[in-house]
C-alpha cells in the first residue's frame, strides 16, 4: 500500500523548472534514497512534500490526503505525521538536547502551550526514551552548541521521532559529517525503518551509501526523474544518466 503518491509534480522558480512532471509512489515502511547532482531537484522535492515550499502543479497524496490542498490546522496535522531531518540540523543551539527534542511535539500543541513550553509527563518520558535509544542519554541537559555534528544530527532524528511520524524526510543528513558519524546516522535511520516500520525518504550525494541502505533509489537530473528502481538495477549506464560527466568518480562495481 502506498503511503505517499506523487503525481505530475512540477515546481518553477520564475521561468526555471526545478521539478518537471515528477511521478512516483512510496510504500508504507519503505526506505527510499534520492540521488542526483547538485541542482537536480532533490531538496526541492523534499520541501514540496512537506509543504515548506509550494508546488506549481501536480498532486502529493500522503496518508490518503492531497497535502497540496491543505491549509491551517489540517496542514499542521498532516505535517505532524511527517518528521523532517535537515542537513544543518536546524536546532536551537542555546537550548538543551531534551528541549530541542520536545520541540517535535509542537505540532500537537496550541499556540499558547507551544509559547510556554507546556509538555506532559508522558511526552517528557517519551523524549527521554528516544534520546536513550539514540545513545544520547549522557547529554540530555547539555546545550546543543556543545555537541559534535553527529550528535546534533542524532538530536534532529530524536526530534523527528518524538512526533510519532508515519514518514521521515531527510535532506542530505550526512553531507556535513565525517564517514564514521555518517555511518552512525545511516544505521540509526535504517534501524528506525526496520524496527518501527517508519517510511524513510533520504536525499544523498553518496551513491555507495544509497546502494547499501535503500530498498529503492530515485535518480534525478535537471529536475526530471530519470531512475526509479532497486539498488541492484543501478548500473554504470544508469549512474552516468543521473550524473553525466560527474559519473566517473561515482561508478561502483
Amino acid at each position: 500500500m502506498a503511503l505517499l503518491e506523487v503525481t505530475s509534480l512540477t515546481k518553477y522558480y520564475g521561468d526555471t523548472a526545478a521539478l518537471r512532471d515528477i511521478s512516483f509512489e512510496v510504500k508504507k515502511g519503505e526506505f527510499v534514497a534520492v540521488i542526483g547532482p547538485s541542482g537536480s531537484g532533490k531538496t526541492t522535492l523534499i520541501r514540496c512534500i512537506n509543504r515548506l515550499i509550494p508546488a506549481s502543479d501536480g498532486k502529493i497524496i500522503f496518508d490518503k490526503e492531497n497535502i497540496l490542498n491543505l491549509r491551517g490546522n489540517a496542514l499542521r496535522k498532516a505535517r505532524a505525521k511527517i518528521g523532517m531531518i535537515f542537513q544543518h540540523y536546524n536546532l536551537v543551539e542555546r537550548l538543551s538536547v531534551i528541549e530541542n527534542v520536545l520541540h517535535g511535539r509542537l505540532g500537537y500543541k496550541s499556540s499558547l502551550e507551544g509559547m510556554f513550553g507546556v509538555y506532559s509527563e508522558e511526552e517528557k518520558e517519551k523524549a527521554f526514551n528516544i534520546i536513550t535509544l539514540l545513545g544520547l542519554d549522557d547529554y540530555v541537559y547539555r546545550r546543543c552548541d556543545q555537541l559534535s555534528g553527529g550528535q546534533m544530527q542524532r538530536v534532529g532524528i530524536a526530534r523527528a521521532l518524538v512526533q510519532d511520524p508515519r514518514m521521515i524526510l531527510c535532506d542530505e543528513p550526512i553531507s556535513s559529517l565525517d564517514p564514521s558519524s555518517s555511518k552512525v546516522i545511516m544505521d540509526y535511520l535504517k534501524k528506525i525503518q526496520k524496527e518501527f516500520g517508519i517510511t524513510v525518504v533520504v536525499n544523498l550525494h553518496q551513491v555507495d551509501v544509497a546502494k547499501k541502505y535503500a530498498q529503492r533509489i530515485l535518480g534525478f537530473n535537471g529536475g526530471s526523474l530519470v531512475f526509479d528502481d532497486e539498488p541492484g538495477e543501478l548500473s554504470k549506464k544508469q549512474i552516468y544518466k543521473i550524473y553525466g560527466t560527474e559519473a566517473g568518480e561515482l561508478i561502483i562495481d
